[in-house]
């Protein structure tokens, strides 16, 4: 069967009766059987309960037909869950070999509300372990790979997410992102990834990764569907102190955007550069005013992020110990290791001061920056990543060239604003490429606002990957 594209033409084939939601999952689940060996997309499919979730779905619309959605906003919305999750009674492995056999007591916050709504859980995807990582390739299950070729890395941390809606087997997926894991892979695979403002949605029941920097996001076929999902999770719950009831900003006719010098340097790929001009272009023809504006501080983010995340890191990675669950800590990989030496190196005295304390200064002085320009413009548009996506293997065995494929997302989540990554077009060599939005904190109604008019008269859509 044709799967939907996103969930409102999910919706319109339910309500006219051309499927149903037991169907619509049969056709995740065969795509899953017949091609995932070839993306190591997932690490745990929830068969049982995810039919017994659809065949619910079928009994409540055949009840109530459209006015099901009333009660239940996201009915037989199929979404995959990055492995740092807890689902209740659901293995949860953080991708590492530390809780091969851990299963979750619980339901984290972000999916009891998303199953509260109606969605539909297919399974746990595979990501780099504990988040760590940009590519996908820091699986203990070994790496996923880019469906538009396999040679090519997907993204990382949140590779299996990105991977398993532009494969068709879910419709939207969730993720994390600590310095650009939800953004990255979005864009080396071509859909749409969101990182909300820190504070904006609960990580209670989420792996942590580093705590100040930590945010749940989701990966859609749309900037609608990403929409939906967010105000769907959205909001205090009593479980993280940090999350904050806002009221959505108010929407515009015409919004102004800024496009800061930096971001196009000579360090960005022409390809990269020449789309980004490319949008530019469209978005002014089509009644957007781009706006020149200077991010000076932003050279210095990667730095402050590659001292403050180890530092969370470490102390995060503490808990496993091997006495309370999961195995000893001669199970951690090289590069939670790596990150775990790194974070206490730089939290040791004689170095606190001199490291973590600088970089929180600076931290600071970078969020106020953004705040300065960013009550000049509506929205800043950036680039996602300074290359298309890398192969397999060219990165692996050199740390810091790896880091720094973060070097334009890492900024949002040192100032804690949102950022909404947006595919747009294709490489010569036929991946995707795409750019991102990044707002004012609490603004993501802009960014939807902004993402679903550059939609509606983008004619270089990417697309699906067709290897498979």
């Amino acid at each position: 069967m044709k799967l939907p594209i996103n969930y409102q033409q999910q919706k319109k084939l339910i309500s006219e009766k051309k499927t149903t939601h037991v169907e619509i999952l049969d056709g995740y689940l065969e795509r899953i059987e017949k091609y995932d060996k070839k993306v190591n997309s997932f690490l745990t499919l929830m068969k049982e309960s995810s039919y017994k979730q659809a065949r619910l779905c079928d009994k409540l619309f055949s009840e109530l037909g459209e006015d099901v959605y009333k009660k239940y906003p996201l009915l037989g919305f199929v979404v995959s869950l990055k492995d740092l999750y807890a689902a209740e009674s659901v293995r949860t492995t953080a991708s590492s070999k530390v809780l091969d056999d851990y299963t979750s007591p619980y339901d984290s916050t972000a999916v009891s509300r998303l199953r509260a709504d109606g969605c539909i859980f297919i399974g746990k995807t595979n990501c780099d372990a504990w988040a760590h990582g940009s590519s996908g390739e820091n699986s203990d299950y070994g790496p996923t790979k880019n469906p538009w070729n396999f040679d090519f890395v997907p993204g990382g941390s949140s590779s299996g997410s990105a991977v398993s809606v532009t494969c068709d087997f879910c419709l939207a997926s969730t993720g994390t992102d600590t310095g650009g894991s939800i953004r990255l892979p979005a864009n080396f695979c071509g859909v749409v990834g969101l990182k909300p403002t820190w504070g904006a949605i609960s990580r209670y029941g989420v792996v942590a990764m580093a705590s100040s920097l930590d945010c749940v996001g989701f990966f859609a076929n749309s900037s609608e569907d990403a929409r939906s999902l967010f105000n769907a999770t959205k909001g205090i719950d009593g479980f993280d102190a940090t999350v904050t009831n806002v009221t959505p900003a108010k929407l515009k006719n015409d919004y102004t955007i800024g496009i800061a010098k930096e971001y196009l340097n000579d360090g960005v790929n022409p390809q990269v550069k020449n789309e980004l001009k490319r949008v530019i272009s469209t978005l002014e023809n089509n009644g957007f005013t781009i706006k020149d504006v200077s991010l000076p501080l932003t050279e210095h983010a990667i730095s402050v992020y590659y001292i403050i995340q180890p530092a969370e890191v470490s102390s995060n990675l503490a808990r496993y110990d091997g006495v309370r669950y999961g195995h000893d800590r001669s199970y951690f990989a090289p590069e939670a290791k790596r990150r775990i030496i790194l974070g206490t190196h730089v939290l040791s005295e004689g170095y606190y001061d001199a490291f973590y304390i600088k970089a929180m200064k600076v931290r600071e002085k970078i969020i106020e920056e953004f705040d300065r320009v960013l009550n000049e413009v509506d929205a800043i548009i950036a680039p996602v990543s300074p290359t298309p996506p890398f192969k397999l293997g060219e990165k692996a065995q050199d740390p810091l060239q790896m880091y720094l494929a973060d070097i334009y997302t890492v900024a949002a989540n040192i100032a804690g604003i949102p950022a909404l990554a947006i595919p747009s077009n294709i490489t010569t060599q036929n991946l995707p490429l795409g750019f991102q939005l990044l707002g004012k904190r609490f603004n993501e109604e802009v960014l939807f606002d902004i993402a679903n008019k550059f939609e509606s008269v983008n004619t270089k859509h990417p697309g699906k990957a067709q290897l498979l």
